[in-house]
């Protein structure tokens, strides 16, 4: 399979991030978080769509 540089890249960041916090998700998510929060841009959470269940009439 032929390598992508961007994909390289973006993996090589990644597990970078991740030695960080020594693999330690629930702090690569914190981290993340914080970073979301400092980063001054809007967050648009969507709420899950009702799926409404056929009545059959």
């Amino acid at each position: 399979m032929k390598s992508d540089p961007i994909v390289d890249e973006v993996r090589k960041v990644r597990e970078a991030h991740a030695a960080r916090f020594n693999y330690d998700l629930s702090a690569i998510c914190a981290d993340l978080k914080k970073k979301e929060k400092d980063s001054g841009h809007p967050v648009v959470s969507r709420r899950p769509k009702l799926r409404l269940k056929p009545t059959g009439s």
